[in-house]
């Protein structure tokens, strides 16, 4: 199946401001892409991409004063199945670990490994090392936040969300990495569009999604604490440690934020055309 993805944001700058932003689709689905999404600015301003240390595509523009509308419009091949689930998946040693992935062990801006380790080890340690323990981990995340977006802020840290109870996507997120993490397994952070397909209705309004990956059986597989449930229609924008590593957009000075759309559509075929 074929899903029309994309985004705009409307800021107004009271001067010249320089922004990054992260609102591609990640290079390991760019073979998927039917039209490209690329990024477009009205007024017209000087774009330029470069790829950070985790391999994310970002890009590098400067604001200019007054009102800045950004979008990206594509469409990308899908295919359609939900969420793979792996569960004969082990859990791998520390000492076999691929050194580059040791850096998804450590705690991060928003995932506190030094004040979680206790309750991890007290609330997992007798489950089953492997995809057991890290389904564990996400169908406790899952059961113990309430998501809230009115309660949402943009400060709050795994350890601060486990303590209140209450976060959006990005905190179920932070929380499972931090638990995953502590309990030694490397665990990043993922940030992109998911659809609605197969979920009942009434839809939310369109936002971009956060989940995890954790690294079980000698490979990466995806895990999403905040909807526990296998979904369909789930692209890939960019990995890190966290959300810090992957903010769709970084202003370097002041500026308002108007307007926010995001659409994850299927495309449906007609007969006869």
């Amino acid at each position: 199946m074929n899903l029309r993805i994309g985004c705009e944001l409307v800021y107004r700058f009271p001067q010249p401001t320089p922004i990054i932003l992260v609102v591609n689709v990640h290079e390991s689905r760019l073979q998927d892409l039917v039209e490209p999404d690329r990024l477009s600015a009205e007024p017209s301003i000087e774009i330029s991409s470069y790829l950070d240390g985790f391999g994310n595509k970002c890009t590098r523009l400067l604001a200019p004063e007054g009102l800045l509308r950004l979008s990206v419009d594509g469409v990308i091949r899908d295919s359609g199945l939900p969420d793979e689930i792996t569960a004969e998946a082990w859990q791998d040693e520390v000492p076999d670990l691929p050194e580059e992935n040791l850096v998804f062990l450590l705690g991060s801006r928003y995932c506190e490994t030094d004040l979680l380790t206790n309750t991890a080890w007290q609330l997992f340690s007798g489950i089953t090392p492997g995809y057991a323990r890290a389904k564990a981990i996400c169908d406790y995340v899952h059961n113990h936040l309430t998501f809230n977006y009115g309660n949402a802020r943009s400060t709050r840290s795994a350890a601060q969300a486990y303590e209140e109870r209450s976060g959006v996507c990005r905190d179920f997120a932070h929380l499972a990495i931090a638990f995953c993490r502590c309990m030694n397994i490397p665990a990043r952070y993922c940030t992109g569009y998911l659809s609605d397909i197969g979920t009942p209705l009434p839809h939310p309004s369109g936002d971009f999604a956060a989940w995890i990956e954790v690294w079980i059986g000698g490979r990466w597989h995806m895990f999403d604490p905040r909807n526990n449930v296998p979904r369909i229609g789930r692209i890939l924008m960019a990995r890190g440690r966290d959300a810090s590593d992957v903010a769709i957009a970084t202003t370097f000075g002041p500026n308002m934020l108007e307007s926010f759309r995001v659409w994850t559509d299927e495309i449906v075929e007609i007969e006869g055309n």
